[in-house]
């Protein structure tokens, strides 16, 4: 028997502002504006649908049949912007292109950025750096 080989991504989500929103005195640093929780209605099924969605409008019939079988979202924190995606080995990076052309949440409908920040290849290792990543992001919100 063939073990199925995974890819990992680990992907976070940005807020940008507005250009014509004005600064008041006791705003919200930029930092913490960019990277605000995410909506409760953005679970991980929302997420799963608008994968396979953008894989299939970027490659098509091709892109679904290679990439749905061993799609998954293995971890999803909407407190942290942060999400862990399973997917095929051979074919992250049409799930990876699917994810970077997205630029509204589905069902919310807020304009977003989302980054695929860290390739792994055991969950372990992505679970590691989304806990240190999200240590970093501790620290310059305290610094900010």
């Amino acid at each position: 028997m063939v073990r199925l080989k995974s890819r990992y991504l680990v992907v976070n989500y940005l807020y940008p502002v507005a250009p014509n929103a004005s600064k008041s005195k006791d705003a919200v640093p930029d930092l913490l504006e960019f990277h605000r929780n995410t909506p409760d209605e953005f679970n991980s099924g929302v997420l799963l649908k608008a994968i396979r969605d953008g894989v299939a409008e970027l490659f098509g019939d091709y892109g679904m049949g290679v990439v749905s079988a061993n799609l998954k979202v293995n971890y999803h924190s909407t407190s942290t912007s942060t999400s862990i995606v399973r997917c095929p080995q051979a074919h992250y990076e049409m799930v990876w292109a699917a994810l970077t052309f997205m630029t509204r949440l589905p069902k919310a409908g807020l304009p977003v950025v989302v980054r695929v920040v860290h390739v792994s290849g055991t969950i372990r290792k992505a679970e590691e750096d989304v806990i240190q990543r999200a240590k970093e992001l501790i620290l310059k919100a305290r610094i900010a």
